[in-house]
């Protein structure tokens, strides 16, 4: 590419030196006009830019060299950030007359790699209490093999989750929120928010138990700071040679509540002070670990100690093997104790020790790439300290005999080289920074979840962007001193660990479910994965959550689920593209699929109402149906199982009107959905009703979900509004659904229907005149499953000729009714021939005389142009004249009536068949008017 400036009309050269001059600089963030490409000058293709012009964006169109392609098919670099999601500024172009040097250069947060991001954040959760003065006794408590046992299974479901972790991290741009936002995206906002919160419960709890672990040790290494102490002289009822004395647990809650607040006032004074001493924090914890090992080397040579044996295979052997047994509250052995331990109560208490492996996706945002730290950091984590744990039980178990590690719940401290001090020191600090780290993480946690506007019961603990969130910082410390006052630290743990299983879970779920589904949008960079192995660790995490408690499990599978139905009951829920939508799309097309092209089975037949929307008139403003419209097509689906879809159409031309579209289909649907109406909603933009309707009854729906019937409301005021215009599109519809083989539902005195409060009483008569397929009486039995329309009883009036065998039909008919399971009376009515005799007989001749008149004075209108036999339409006439009288006499109480739907006659106006039709619903005050397709929707068959 040439460096030079591209010039675009003269018009808009005119225009740029009008409102300033051209700037040049190297990078420009705002536009970059690209010079015509140039075969020649490919070489020239690595140099940057020289002259780079300030345009405004409105004018960008008409000075690019690819505005055939449009603005959009420029390399936007902010709309490419913009695809992530993230809030970027937009910056400005200097003003007239201004330097560009004297804008501000926006300079960016300091951002973390692998090793300080990642790796040792994980690596000091990880490293925490349990080691230092529980693992020891962990050892002496299940042995060598046993232990080994312990570490391997808690080691494979950390290792497991954070393989997974690497996969849905790697899939994308990763906001605040840690776990919680991943399990949202991937499970949904109800899933997410569920155990979310349970997470957010597990951090506050870890807290209280790093507090505790902190006061603890401090008791021990300074016995005269306790207020009250508790002695021991006895073991399993012999006794010792030195009592054993043991933090107070009054002692342990006095400090801790003490600790807490002290730490709390830490907090609020802001995280930038956290992570400014958090490095320092790690350093004592590294230096006491390397202190016990050697310790462990040098043990009986340089400060023998009772009970310590020294790397010793005699002590190997001994304490291969379990000793479980009872406790007293300070862990050691009594057989009037009142804790057992066994091997699940040890995973319970052991499995703390390994969490932490969130540590390093809880802080996203600060890392420089999250798609490599993540994964390498967190694995490298927790592979390193499950090692260091391996060893450690091989070398804690050979070093001492059992009874020292079950009484001496400091043995690290004891056998640490070169003084026990640097392990009190060490503890304290790891543990305060653990804590920190807790009490830190945990109310940002609970306000990512309450600023994502999902439950309002959260929104007092919303915070702005950039803000401290206080609130929760206070509420997580009032959840933190209540579970010091606790104090037993033996009984917090296994609460730590069903809440973070549960999390872990969650996350293996996610990745589970995003990798069978394998969405186009799936592509994570970490390619270590599967969706078996996920699965595998979600149905491990479970079993773990049984194995140290069913009590525990339940009543937190308990708590998930109150969470989960009061997010789903009072929850504002958005789509954020979770997997589960995305499986229930897979699932839909491949029942779509296994349904296929052909007609489905009478057995199988559901309505698939497509409710026509567009009034006969106007409606109220910001009402786009008729209300009793949805109720009535609710009334067609059998215990609320089907799915309606409720169309409409806009007048139009659909490029200008295909925002107002969008507009009033979003409008419909939450209608719809306000009625309590299970169905889709869609707007169609055409030039007349006709073309749309035309365009809908050939298009809408996918295979064999395509509608089936289509509902419409009777244009009783077509008399009143334009005559030429409804019956026109009224016949158009009707020809058009018998041409598509689409059933047809008409209702009349759609104001009449009646609501779901309406109880009504009486018949539902059917007027059963030509063969539908069973349609009318399906119908029928489908408005007795409604709760308004259950007291009625069903009358089935069948239509013979004069000279028919009206007891031959009344028995076939019953006998088919009885075939279909359906419950009816049958009547038998005969409806005389065109006879101009019988007309005097008719009560309603006035309204036959009426609609002969208009009639004639619209066909001499016409003047000739029309050709019709008024013999037939005197026939025509007379019939539906006589049919309506026999409803009115029949039928003048009953709840609802239905009849029959005549074809529009060929060669007949519309105008006529509007008469026609207004003569066979007169006076009726309730009518459906209903024509079958060419099949069978009910069967005889089992």
């Amino acid at each position: 590419m040439r460096n030079e400036v591209i010039q675009g009309s003269d018009d808009d050269d005119d225009e740029t030196s009008s409102s300033g001059q051209t700037y040049t600089q190297d990078n420009d963030p705002v536009v970059l006009e690209m010079s015509s490409i140039d075969p020649a000058s490919s070489s020239k293709a690595n140099k940057s830019f020289k002259k780079v012009n300030f345009r405004r964006k409105e004018s960008i169109r008409g000075e690019s060299k690819l505005e055939l392609f449009g603005f959009d098919s420029l390399v936007n670099i902010l709309g490419l950030k913009s695809m992530t999601g993230e809030q970027t500024s937009v910056p400005t172009s200097p003003k007239d007359g201004e330097d560009a040097s004297q804008h501000p250069k926006v300079i960016g947060s300091v951002k973390l790699g692998t090793m300080m991001g990642v790796f040792i954040p994980c690596l000091q959760n990880i490293l925490g209490i349990i080691y230092y003065i529980r693992f020891s006794w962990i050892v002496g408590i299940a042995g060598i093999s046993d232990s080994l046992l312990l570490v391997a299974l808690c080691g494979l479901c950390t290792f497991l989750t954070a393989v997974s972790l690497s996969a849905i991290a790697t899939n994308g741009a990763m906001k605040g929120g840690g776990p919680y936002y991943l399990i949202g995206r991937a499970l949904g906002p109800e899933v997410g928010v569920s155990i979310g919160l349970c997470f957010f419960l597990g951090n506050a709890v870890a807290g209280a138990m790093y507090v505790l672990g902190a006061v603890e040790t401090f008791l021990n290494a300074v016995p005269k700071a306790g207020i009250f102490r508790e002695t021991v002289t006895e073991v399993n009822g012999s006794e010792v040679g030195e009592p054993i004395t043991s933090p107070s647990l009054h002692d342990l809650q006095i400090y801790g509540i003490v600790v807490t607040i002290i730490l709390a006032f830490v907090v609020f004074g802001g995280v930038k002070t956290i992570n400014k001493v958090a490095p320092a924090f790690l350093i004592p914890v590294l230096f006491s670990l390397l202190c016990i090992f050697i310790g462990i080397l040098l043990a009986r040579r340089d400060n023998p100690v009772d009970g310590v044996t020294g790397l010793s295979l005699k002590s190997f052997r001994d304490n291969w093997n379990s000793d479980y047994q009872k406790t007293n509250d300070a862990g050691i052995p009594d057989p009037d104790g009142d804790r057992y331990w066994n091997f699940n109560a040890l995973v319970g208490l052991y499995f703390p020790a390994v969490t932490g492996i969130m540590a390093g996706s809880n802080r996203s945002s600060s890392l420089k790439n999250t798609q490599r730290s993540i994964p390498i950091g967190t694995l490298a984590a927790t592979l390193t300290t499950t090692f260091m744990y391996i060893i450690s039980v091989f070398l804690f178990g050979s070093v001492a005999t059992r009874e020292k590690l079950y009484t001496d719940r400091l043995l690290t401290a004891t056998i640490a080289w070169p003084s026990s001090s640097i392990i009190y020191v060490g503890i304290i600090l790891s543990t305060l920074g653990a804590a920190l780290q807790s009490l830190t993480g945990a109310p940002r946690l609970l306000a990512a979840i309450a600023n994502d506007n999902i439950l309002p019961l959260l929104n007092y603990f919303k915070v702005a962007d950039g803000s401290e969130p206080h609130i929760a910082t206070l509420f997580t410390a009032i959840l933190c001193i209540g579970c010091v006052i606790i104090g037993n630290l033996d009984l917090i743990s296994p609460t730590i660990t069903m809440f973070y299983l549960l999390c872990y879970a969650g996350v293996n779920l996610s990745c589970f479910l995003l990798d069978l589904l394998d969405a186009p949008s799936w592509r994570p960079r970490w390619k270590f994965h599967h969706w078996s192995a996920s699965l595998f660790a979600a149905c491990l995490c479970i079993v773990i959550m049984f194995l140290i408690s069913w009590l525990f499990t339940v009543v937190s599978l308990a708590l998930v689920s109150l969470i989960y139905y009061y997010v789903c009951l009072k929850g504002k829920a958005g789509d954020w593209g979770d997997g589960f939508k995305s499986a229930y799309f897979q699932l839909a097309l491949r029942s779509l699929r296994s349904l296929g092209a052909n007609n489905v089975h009478p057995k199988n037949w559901y309505p698939i109402p497509l409710v026509f929307c567009r009034p006969w008139g106007k409606l109220p403003e910001n009402v786009p149906c008729h209300p009793k419209l949805a109720d009535f097509a609710n009334c067609m689906k059998k215990k609320g199982r089907g799915m309606s879809i409720f169309v409409s159409i806009l007048d139009g031309n659909y490029q200008e009107c295909a925002e107002d579209a969008k507009n009033a289909c979003k409008q419909l649907a939450a209608y719809t959905d306000y009625r309590r109406c299970e169905s889709v909603a869609e707007i169609i933009v055409a030039p007349t009703m006709s073309e749309g309707f035309r365009g809908i009854v050939q298009t809408m729906g996918l295979g064999n979900l395509k509608p089936n019937i289509v509902v419409i409301r009777y244009p009783e005021i077509w008399r009143q509004e334009n005559l030429k215009d409804i019956p026109a599109t009224f016949v158009s519809i009707i020809n058009d659904c018998i041409v598509a083989n689409k059933a047809v539902v008409i209702v009349k005195g759609l104001d009449e229907w009646p609501n779901e409060y309406q109880r009504q009483y009486g018949t539902i008569d059917l007027y059963w005149i030509v063969r539908d397929g069973g349609l009318m009486l399906l119908l029928s039995q489908l408005l007795l499953t409604k709760q308004i329309f259950e007291s009625c009883k069903i009358r089935v009036f069948c239509a013979a000729e004069e000279d028919s065998d009206a007891e031959e039909l009344k028995t076939d008919v019953k006998k088919f009714l009885y075939d279909l399971r359906m419950q009816a009376e049958v009547i038998v009515i005969s409806i005389k021939s065109w006879d101009h005799r019988g007309r005097g007989e008719d009560e309603n001749v006035v309204a036959l005389t009426a609609a002969q008149g208009r009639i004639k004075t619209y066909l001499a209108e016409m003047q000739g142009s029309v050709g019709v036999d008024e013999q037939q339409v005197d026939k025509f006439l007379y019939t539906t004249l006589k049919l309506n009288s026999t409803i009115m006499k029949q039928s003048g109480m009953a709840a609802v009536v239905l009849v029959s739907l005549p074809p529009p006659p060929e060669k007949h106006p519309s105008y006529l068949y509007m008469e026609y039709m207004d003569l066979l619903v007169e006076s009726v005050p309730r009518i459906l008017i209903v024509r079958g397709y060419r099949r069978d929707v009910v069967t005889l068959f089992t």
